[in-house]
């Protein structure tokens, strides 16, 4: 007998405020096989991918078969494919998932086990599951890309980072990892709310990313920064990162651009740059993808030890259309701080 869920999903691609740009509707509850886990899913986050994604006109959508969304997800594994390995049934597990498989606004998900991690148990649910995409993608853009060190804190001492956009979801995190890894974090913000957030953060100072930042950054008495991790709007300031990134530094980006970037403006420098994608290991089935699941263990590791703090901010109630188009429209005013988190 075929057992059905209930999911929210999409057929079309509509502004957030027409009822139909989400809508409830029931589907086939999936069955894992392989390396995948079936996990009953307690609550989510919605991030602005989820928006990004669901705007993106340039993809083909089903009629019959709606597209669910949803990448952060916390919940009870109720199955296990003949491959798992790393859970069993009954644990509470936090992840960020695979940006090419049905999503988490669902009553159950599959994800492979590798994207996967036991959720902490010292937070609450909403706490938990404020982190794993903005986590991975912060540690990955930080650790990976930047390749800073997260041993030698004595060196970082010396070094300076730039966050731009250091109060939305993946900066809250960003901050923090930068700070403890020992690096001095300067971080944009431009409303008072957004400064004192990314202050309570771990950043020592902040600039306006509305204003010329070469500028601020020489009247703080800095003439350039180790690093620049850019969250926000990379075509308005390319040329911004050009003039305040030191020789040999190094930059990464999660955004992608509009226009062309104009990569001569490194050359003289010798900076290196990367792009960030927190979905690229799963999508490729890259051998390193279980890293992933070692790195959720740490995260999960250092909020149990109060070493990072979840960055939630809003908690709305019931995993359903309804409240996932509010929290979309939120997400659509580009003036949140932190993250938003939907409980069932």
């Amino acid at each position: 007998m075929v057992e059905m869920m209930n999911a929210v999903g999409y057929t079309e691609h509509l502004p957030i405020s027409e009822e139909n740009s989400l809508f409830d509707f029931k589907t086939i509850k999936p069955i894992p096989k392989g390396r995948d886990l079936l996990v009953k899913i307690e609550a989510v986050a919605v991030n602005p991918v989820d928006i990004s994604t669901r705007k993106n006109k340039k993809e083909k959508l089903d009629k019959n078969h709606p597209k669910i969304l949803g990448w952060d997800a916390l919940g009870e594994v109720v199955g296990c494919g003949d491959e798992v390995r790393l859970f069993e049934k009954g644990e509470r597990v936090f992840y960020a998932g695979a940006i090419d498989r049905p999503g988490s606004n669902a009553d159950y998900q599959l994800v492979d086990e590798r994207l996967v991690a036991l959720a902490p148990k010292k937070l609450t649910q909403q706490q938990s599951v404020a982190m794993p995409l903005t986590s991975l993608t912060a540690w990955e853009a930080l650790f990976e890309k930047l390749q800073i060190s997260r041993t030698k804190r004595i060196e970082n001492a010396k070094k300076t980072i730039l966050i731009i956009n250091g109060a939305g979801g993946v900066g809250s995190i960003a901050t923090q990892l930068a700070a403890w890894a020992g690096l001095k974090v300067i971080a944009t913000a431009s409303r008072e709310e957004s400064i004192r957030w990314t202050l309570a953060h771990g950043a020592v100072d902040t600039i306006n990313h509305r204003i010329d930042m070469p500028t601020q950054l020489k009247e703080k008495g800095i003439d350039g920064v180790d690093y620049i991790l850019q969250l926000s709007d990379i075509d308005g300031h390319w040329a911004e990162m050009a003039k305040m990134i030191k020789p040999n530094g190094r930059i990464a980006s999660i955004t992608g651009n509009q226009e062309p970037l104009d990569l001569g403006l490194l050359k003289p420098k010798s900076v290196n740059f990367s792009w960030e994608w927190m979905y690229t290991k799963s999508f490729y089935q890259l051998p390193e993808m279980i890293s992933q699941h070692e790195i959720l263990e740490k995260i999960s590791t250092m909020l149990n030890d109060g070493v990072i703090k979840s960055t939630v901010t809003e908690v709305l109630h019931t995993v359903n259309a309804e409240t996932l188009r509010k929290a979309h429209e939120m997400i659509e005013t580009n003036h949140t701080i932190g993250k938003i988190v939907i409980c069932n």
